[in-house]
């Protein structure tokens, strides 16, 4: 019998600092993406401009909007219902007085299924994200979408286990994270790419789930408070599958448009019959609750 076949696309590219641009170019992958006949595409994580967290500038601020008729959103709202897409987007939102690092999920009809809000917020050099971020208040969710219920999280989410594997306990599917990471300012010789992959195979094998990482290349500059800051995005964007075996992967300097194809209802089967989610004892993780694992 035929199973539940999606096919799952990575897009990356090198952003300029020019919305219209970026958006431009991201919509001209999705369009190639869905040529190659994908269902669910990812963009990579903050794509409408430069990764303007290196700075920890007041008028960069000014770069967040509401989520309520975004421009970028409503053009990927149209773009998804044209093709017949899910399409997840990251953007910097304004909430009130709030601001949070964002994703609306898009769904193949159009419909805008609502936002997951970035939980982890690192504060690094280079990687300034508390300054502009507020902790995400939506905790993880999973999102029903026409090919399949997905969950997304956020690059710094990236790295914690517990959140791939809340997303998973709540029927996701597949795993999806959008990225900005690359070069470290202050270390010109740390390299975290082996390290960024290795993580997140983990957490497909964890959870047998496929699981698709996109993120961005290029050298960006910007001013900061204490002169030029630099990063060069390592791209690497990838795909693994359910025992986090790469599928497909980009390399650190080139526009890609990845593809895979997975059989859903095979991996359920294998997921259930693995034992992973059978012989679970929540009752005795509630360290996990803690800081310091003593106290909870």
């Amino acid at each position: 019998m035929e199973g539940r076949k999606v096919v799952l696309s990575a897009l990356q590219f090198a952003c300029t600092d020019d919305v219209s641009t970026n958006v431009a170019t991201a919509e001209r992958l999705v369009r190639a993406a869905h040529a190659k006949g994908a269902n669910i595409v990812l963009i990579q994580e903050l794509f409408e401009g430069y990764y303007f967290c290196q700075a920890q500038r007041e008028d960069f601020i000014q770069r967040a909007k509401p989520h309520k008729n975004h421009p970028t959103i409503l053009r990927m709202q149209k773009l998804a219902k044209e093709l017949g897409v899910v399409i997840p987007v990251s953007f910097f939102e304004e909430a009130n007085n709030a601001h949070y690092n964002s994703i609306a999920i898009i769904d193949a009809d159009g419909t805008d299924l609502g936002l997951y809000r970035k939980s982890h917020i690192p504060d690094s050099p280079g990687y300034k994200e508390k300054f502009y971020f507020n902790p995400g208040d939506t905790g993880f969710k999973v999102f029903e979408t026409k090919f399949a219920k997905i969950g997304v999280a956020i690059c710094w989410d990236q790295w914690f286990p517990e959140a791939a594997r809340a997303m998973v306990l709540q029927g996701a599917e597949i795993l999806f994270y959008p990225t900005a990471i690359g070069s470290e300012p202050q270390d010109e010789s740390l390299d975290s790419r082996d390290h960024w992959r290795r993580v997140m195979q983990g957490h497909a094998g964890a959870n047998v789930v496929p699981l698709v990482a996109s993120n961005r290349i290029g050298k960006e500059i910007i001013m900061t408070e204490h002169g030029k800051s630099e990063i060069t995005f390592y791209g690497n964007s990838f795909v693994a599958g359910p025992t986090g075996e790469i599928v497909a992967a980009a390399d650190d300097k080139e526009e890609a448009v990845l593809i895979a194809e997975f059989d859903l209802d095979k991996i359920k089967s294998k997921r259930h019959s693995w034992g992973v989610f059978r012989d679970r004892r929540p009752e005795l993780y509630k360290v996990l609750l803690s800081l310091d694992g003593k106290n909870y």
